[in-house]
């Protein structure tokens, strides 16, 4: 059985693990580059607006409270006292604590810098002991900063952290630590673990994933959405867990109090509320009501909704005792844009908050102060809110891998020159190619274009596949190579002829044949042609059947190709990868996420002891819901031996990661920036678009792409 407590202690105490070691990794030194959808563009920060229900805000009012290092979300305002808080974290790196009696405002949040999450505590002082509602948002604080957590780091154990709060001397969060060890299961648990000593609590049941946690006012009850034993199905839009109760101490005496719910938050410990999608289809808040004279149950709790059809309303947060109003996230008829609204449950009315501030900005997940005074809530910062605003091209990604470097890219599809010089990457519509260091970044191609390759011997040839992405069959999609450092137009040969949905070039390691997906029987099979001359210089059918194979790379010896494929279940939307020798000979499975999960874009190392490839294996991390769109938001970047063995998971998030590939050798892991300037573009959930009443669907506001096109 394993055990319930976990002896941890944070960062810059001796620490302590009681847990078997972990699954040491194949030793390859190199680095891995990878496309996260939209992510680049998110440059989140934490702001702040008066609760007020009577004078509606502007820009003025808003106060930034995050520094604007990274992207950092998901806030909680804690109602422990500042000084209490700090002698906690008396050894910490802190600034030193101002000559004052509290800070202004206090903050607990998770952020995302130097490249792993992480759940930090700030606390701003100003000069003055003026009001919080009548802050400028031109005032400088004085900020106390601290990481609330830190083994992870100290062990090389890398994991997404989510919706943490403070109760008592206790931080409750998600995290992604412990692999449950099986397939296409979802890693997320809830812990407590104690600011002083560091000593971590699991709380969730083994085999159970938990989401989106909320401790009551008292601190004694923390509610949770959940799967239960049942576990994560596959869904990408709203999650339809449960609602489950149980003692904050310790995880034990859990019942499940609401079917069908998620994003808890209470008022006090026998009211709470949560959203869900209602059999109007518009996402809507409810309140449930748990008996005081019997066992409280789904049989005995009482639920009503609250916020009426018509908005779209969803993260409901709640202050301790305030049972006059809410706040929440909504999607109006009228808007392309999330926005932060309070909800009257007295009156029973919304009361607008930040579209009187940046009516075009997507503002998600409120929470109160524990004094109901103030909303807090993230948003992109944006050239106009003081924050760093240059986009990242390549963004350190912490690796849980020794001698390996991860690194986010700022474009799709993003690969390698075989020098490692420059990178390629989509655009959408377009190829960019631009120098490691981030200068001298070029259209090269003007179409829509995915699936990017580099010739390893031709110096500045790159393959791609031009046309649209996720198509059928017949559709017009077709391999060129595009000669980058060419001052003739047109720089690129279309190598294909026939225009049916040819796609995922790669080149042999010898620089003279290409392997590729074609639609031209009319299903997704492998084809071998000439690198230079195209088909018209030779064409060998490597698979045949009934069933999508696609996503192909060689490996650099030439002996295999690696390519994903449904075969198992043609149509299903799930893939498996397999491997096949360039004769055709030696078909066999490498790796698939269940029946009916997906392991897609295999990509050899430049040893060929490793491949790279994005999978739902780690299952889902959140609620999608809390965060802009994400096409898959489950994907998640993985590494596993061409026979089967060293099964590793490098990246940690709910966002969705794809089309991997490996440099030439290993980069040091330091952000590099781009010359571009970050946008704040990025969608709102797709399904947040349609509008139930109305029959129809708001048009999404950006022009982006999805990471990957089977």
């Amino acid at each position: 059985m394993k055990p319930q407590l976990l002896c941890i202690f944070l960062l810059l105490h001796p620490f302590l693990l009681c847990a078997a070691a972990e699954h040491e990794s194949p030793v390859t030194t190199g680095s891995i580059v990878f496309a996260t959808y939209e992510r680049t563009n998110y440059a989140w920060d934490i702001f702040t607006l008066p609760a007020s229900q009577s004078h509606p805000p502007n820009p003025s009012s808003e106060l930034r409270i995050t520094d604007g290092e990274s992207v950092n979300f998901n806030g909680h305002f804690p109602s422990t006292s500042p000084s209490s808080i700090l002698s906690l974290l008396h050894n910490r790196s802190l600034i030193h604590s101002p000559k004052a009696s509290a800070p202004a405002l206090q903050l607990i949040y998770v952020t995302e810098r130097n490249g792993m999450p992480n759940v930090y505590y700030d606390a701003l002082y100003y000069g003055a002991p003026r009001s919080t509602r009548s802050r400028s948002a031109l005032e400088i604080p004085v900020r106390v900063q601290a990481p609330l957590l830190g083994l992870e780091e100290s062990k090389n154990r890398v994991s997404m952290k989510d919706r943490p709060s403070l109760s008592g001397e206790n931080l409750i969060y998600v995290s992604t630590h412990e692999d449950p060890g099986e397939p296409r299961t979802s890693w997320a648990a809830v812990y407590s673990t104690h600011l002083g000593t560091g000593m971590t609590r699991r709380l969730t049941p083994y085999g159970v994933a938990d989401f989106s946690p909320a401790v009551s006012p008292s601190g004694v009850w923390t509610a949770v959405a959940s799967y239960g034993r049942e576990g994560w199905s596959g869904e990408v839009e709203e999650l339809s867990t449960d609602i489950y109760v149980f003692l904050t101490r310790d995880g034990t005496h859990r019942v499940k109090v609401v079917e069908h719910g998620g994003w808890p938050c209470w008022v006090d410990d026998s009211t709470l509320y949560f959203h869900r999608k209602s059999e109007d289809q518009w996402m809507s808040v409810y309140i449930a009501t748990f008996p005081k004279d019997k066992p409280v149950s789904t049989d005995s709790v009482t639920i009503q909704r609250v916020t009426p059809p018509g908005v779209h309303a969803f993260t409901p947060a709640t202050s301790p005792g305030n049972h006059n109003f809410i706040a929440v996230a909504t999607r109006r008829p009228s808007s392309n844009f999330r926005h932060i609204e309070l909800f009257d449950t007295v009156r029973n009315e919304f009361i607008e908050l930040t579209r009187h501030v940046s009516p075009t900005s997507h503002h998600l997940n409120p929470f109160i102060s524990p004094d109901s005074t103030r909303v807090g809530y993230h948003k992109c910062r944006g050239e106009n809110n003081g924050g760093k605003t240059a986009k990242l091209l390549l963004e350190n990604v912490r690796s849980p891998v020794p001698n390996l470097s991860l690194f986010r890219a700022g474009g799709s599809f993003p690969t390698f020159s075989p020098t490692g010089d420059r990178i390629a990457y989509s655009e959408f519509p377009g190829i960019i190619v631009v120098n490691r260091d981030g200068s001298n970044l070029r259209k090269v191609f003007s179409w829509t274009a995915f699936a990017n390759s580099w010739n390893p011997v031709r110096k500045g040839i790159v393959y791609t596949s031009a046309g649209p992405t996720f198509s059928s069959e017949s559709t017009e999609v077709d391999i060129v190579a595009i000669d980058v450092d060419s001052v003739d137009q047109p720089n690129y040969k279309k190598l294909t002829i026939d225009g049916k949905n040819n796609a995922f070039p790669s080149p042999s390691p010898d620089g003279k044949r290409i392997v590729f997906r074609s639609g031209r029987s009319g299903h997704k099979n492998l084809y071998i042609m000439d690198a230079i001359e195209g088909e018209i210089g030779g064409l060998q059918r490597l698979t045949d059947g009934p069933w999508t194979d696609t996503m192909c790379n060689w490996s650099p010896d030439g002996d295999l190709i690696a390519f994903a494929s449904d075969r198992h279940n043609p149509g299903s939307g799930s893939f498996e990868i397999y491997l096949i020798h360039p004769n055709g000979t030696g078909l066999r499975k490498l790796i698939s996420s269940k029946s009916s999960g997906r392991t897609n874009h295999p990509w050899f190392s430049p040893d060929g002891k490793l491949i790279v490839f994005t999978t739902d294996y780690g299952g889902i991390s959140a609620e999608p819901i809390s965060n802009p769109h994400q096409y898959q938001p489950y994907g998640e970047i993985y590494t596993i031996r061409p026979d089967g063995s060293d099964l590793q998971r490098l990246t940690h998030n709910s966002y969705e990661e794809g089309t991997p590939s490996w440099a030439p050798f290993y980069i040091e892991p330091v952000d590099v920036e781009s010359p571009v300037r970050v946008q704040c573009a990025f969608e709102d959930c797709h399904f947040l678009n349609k509008m139930p009443s109305r029959g129809t669907m708001v048009e999404p506001s950006g022009l982006a792409q999805p990471q990957c096109g089977a």
